[in-house]
């Protein structure tokens, strides 16, 4: 299953909801969770928005599922750097590996660094999977955040996607040629497919570039407004 926010933000029962609720009751609890650096209110806060995304929201857990897997492979790479590279005071453990060492400040670090993101995904994943950006970026419009803001925003969230589906759509063409067979074709894959991603990428955005041109692009993107009632 392809996972495409922007449909997931379109269909699901809290799309109508209040966009304003849901803007400020993820700025609130994002504030909340990065505040009072509780492990317990972090786990809590993490359990409670799951529940709403899967249980009220009624999102497919796979979709939830995707959507926090490529945050949680940096929080995890980047908690172990903090483990094992940062921080001072009594060792608590010794790898015997050039010297590297767990001590209790690292420790506190990478543990607390690591519930503190989980807490504050499902409040972003809230937001994301339920709101769609149009509404979310015209929220931010009447709250007079500067346009240039808004705008870059809109041309980075297209970009993130066509970016993804570039990646699908080549490693979909690599595996039909078998290139993720065994471990050292799918290296081998893997490095083609990041020096072409890369590539792809300024070609995309030269072709962004042009198309905005070609549509009278002045300096300023329109943003959707909805209808007043």
């Amino acid at each position: 299953m392809k996972f495409d926010m922007d449909y997931i933000a379109h269909n699901n029962t809290l799309t109508e909801t209040n966009p304003y609720f849901k803007l400020f009751l993820t700025i609130i609890l994002l504030i909340l969770t990065l505040a009072l650096d509780n492990l317990y209110f972090d786990v809590i806060i993490f359990i409670i928005m799951s529940i709403v995304i899967l249980g009220i929201a009624k999102i497919n857990y796979r979709s939830y599922l995707k959507f926090l897997s490529i945050p949680m492979a940096f929080l995890i790479i980047t908690c172990l750097f903090l483990i094992f590279f940062f921080g001072s005071g009594k060792v608590i453990y010794e790898t015997g590996f050039f010297g590297i060492v767990v001590t209790e400040n690292s420790l506190h670090y990478g543990v607390y660094t690591f519930f503190r993101v989980i807490g504050c995904l499902p409040c972003l994943g809230f937001l994301a999977l339920t709101t769609p950006i149009a509404k979310i970026l015209h929220c931010l419009g009447t709250l007079k955040v500067p346009k240039i803001v808004i705008e870059i925003a809109l041309l980075m969230y297209n970009t993130i996607f066509i970016f993804l589906n570039e990646i699908d759509t080549m490693q979909k063409a690599q595996d039909t040629r078998l290139g993720y067979h065994s471990y050292f074709t799918s290296f081998k894959s893997l490095g083609a497919l990041a020096s072409t991603i890369f590539l792809r990428s300024l070609d995309k955005s030269e072709t962004l570039q042009h198309s905005l041109d070609s549509r009278g692009y002045s300096g300023e993107l329109p943003v959707y407004e909805p209808k007043k009632r």
